[in-house]
């Protein structure tokens, strides 16, 4: 579905290669202005077809010499759209337009001071002097292009920000995207706003509305599967498309025997009592172990829940006639890690639980919340009226606790690890942790420990605990939780769950160490 036809007011982002462009969208959508991140080699035509009220250059590893640097035709400058360079951006609108850039004898990089000399449109509402900024970069300006004036320097950066305010060409040496940069929402407001005539209409009001348009006119009288995990991103695929089809929705629910405590409950109890959606509810747990018996590596896991998960999904599904569509809750990082700032690639990502099924059920896919970012699905799913405890429940792997367990998945080793992880959960709920950390939950490690229980020795199993910050999941950092959170968390977890004499705490941050540790 094209959403983005639906918003008038839009902005095309186009990507460098910046570690940081995907942060320029969500500081754009944070003003509730529609925009799309495309591969910077976007075609001219596709541009002017997009329509885009402002196009934001991103920053990027390259310099402008360099033999294999990315480059964007110079006619973009000439199509009258506004345009705000970032850091790399910013030096190739100079390179491409006249200017000179070259090597900087000291790199500027980390925080730095600004002093504004023409505010301009751009610096309006930001203070002239020692105003804080992020900056990134090896090259700078030293001759602006005809036309150009400059706006704000650093000891470093003799321009640290020009404007052809007759062309609306904008470009800045820092990177206002970043938290780092307090005045960088200012600034992306001038321009979205002032400079582009945005006005805020991305909502996720908005959005259901458009959404459930698109949806009635795309299915028509056809039937929709959709796979439903309990997770946050199927739960509101389910709910938006039963607003807007209604007994059309077909949702089907597999459980695998690999979820956290109470879960599969809290499925049936949430969709098919409270929303009252059709649901097919299926409990393959026996037939899920039995294929897992014996299994140790984790990518063979993942392969035989999937395949199972698809063998049982098709075979549910072929009951239902009529079907056309399945729902999958594909999301925009998804789409944009597919098409890299080099070009496409051959796929897009897929739904671990789906993946393969289009083609092989001759269904069509359906993926309404393909342009959204995770927290735009969880303003959507309040939106729509989902329970909280959805709407901020943690990211779960398509396989569950089986790729928690490092090493075989038995019926002992899923009573040990879903009780530990039930009580993680608990305590960072009470203590008011759940909402301020990504990601939470227990391990189970293939290892035994000495401990000592009452006047008994003791040679249990490790318990691992994992608690992340992080903004997508592209990078994470360990929670520095309290102290007092951690011993609680130890205390229970070894007294309330049999076979466990030892927890330890995992301080590893992403990169290099993944979320999950298989």
């Amino acid at each position: 579905m094209d959403w983005h036809s639906l918003h008038p007011d839009r902005v095309l982002i186009l990507d460098f290669g910046s570690q940081y462009t995907q942060l320029i969208a969500r500081r754009v959508r944070e003003s509730h202005v529609y925009c799309e991140i495309h591969p910077y080699a976007m075609d001219l035509d596709a541009v002017r077809s997009y329509a885009p009220k402002g196009i934001i250059l991103s920053g990027g590893p390259s310099s402008v010499h360099d033999a294999d640097a990315p480059l964007a035709p110079r006619a973009l400058f000439q199509l009258g759209i506004p345009v705000l360079g970032v850091c790399y951006g910013m030096q190739l609108m100079a390179h491409l337009l006249g200017g000179e850039v070259e090597r900087a004898e000291n790199r500027e990089y980390g925080p730095a001071l600004l002093d504004v000399v023409d505010s301009a449109a751009l610096f309006q509402d930001i203070e002239a002097t020692d105003v804080r900024v992020w900056m990134s970069h090896g090259d700078r300006i030293v001759h602006m292009p005809p036309g150009f004036r400059v706006l704000a320097r650093s000891a470093n950066s003799p321009v640290a920000a020009m404007a052809d305010p007759a062309r609306k060409l904008y470009g800045v040496q820092f990177h206002p995207e970043v938290a780092h940069t307090p005045c960088g929402r200012t600034l992306l407001d001038n321009f979205l706003f002032h400079i582009c005539g945005c006005k805020p209409t991305w909502t996720m009001k908005s959005f259901v509305e458009s959404a459930i348009t698109a949806i009635r006119e795309k299915v028509g009288s056809d039937r929709v599967l959709c796979a439903l995990s309990g997770g946050v991103d199927s739960s509101v695929v389910a709910v938006l498309l039963h607003k807007a089809v209604g007994e059309q929705l077909q949702c089907i629910f597999v459980n695998n025997g690999l979820l956290r405590k109470g879960e599969a409950e809290t499925v049936e109890r949430v969709f098919r009592d409270h929303f009252e959606m059709p649901l097919v509810s299926i409990n393959a747990t026996d037939l899920f172990l039995s294929r897992l018996k014996g299994v140790t590596d984790p990518e063979q896991k993942r392969k035989i829940i999937g395949n199972l998960f698809i063998e049982i999904f098709e075979r549910e599904a072929s009951k239902l006639q009529g079907t056309r569509y399945l729902a999958q809750g594909t999301l925009y990082p998804d789409v944009i890690e597919s098409v890299s700032f080099k070009g496409p690639s051959a796929t897009i990502k897929t739904h671990h639980n789906v993946g393969g099924l289009p083609e092989r059920m001759k269904l069509e896919l359906i993926e309404p919340l393909r342009e959204l970012f995770k927290d735009e699905v969880r303003q959507l799913g309040r939106e729509l009226g989902l329970p909280e405890r959805i709407v901020m429940r943690h990211p779960f792997p398509g396989p569950g606790l089986a790729i928690r367990i490092l090493g075989e998945v038995t019926p002992e080793n899923l009573r040990i690890l879903r009780q530990a992880d039930a009580i993680v959960l608990e305590e960072l709920e009470a203590a008011n942790w759940d909402n301020r950390v990504w990601q939470a939950f227990a391990v189970l490690l293939p290892v035994r420990s000495v401990g000592v229980m009452g006047d008994e020795r003791t040679y249990e199993q490790v318990v691992a605990i994992r608690a992340v910050e992080s903004v997508d999941a592209m990078t994470a950092d360990w929670a520095r939780m309290p102290y007092q959170l951690l011993a609680r968390l130890s205390n229970r977890i070894i007294n309330e769950v049999s076979g466990v004499n030892r927890v330890v705490y995992d301080i590893s941050s992403k990169p290099p160490s993944t979320i999950e540790w298989e």
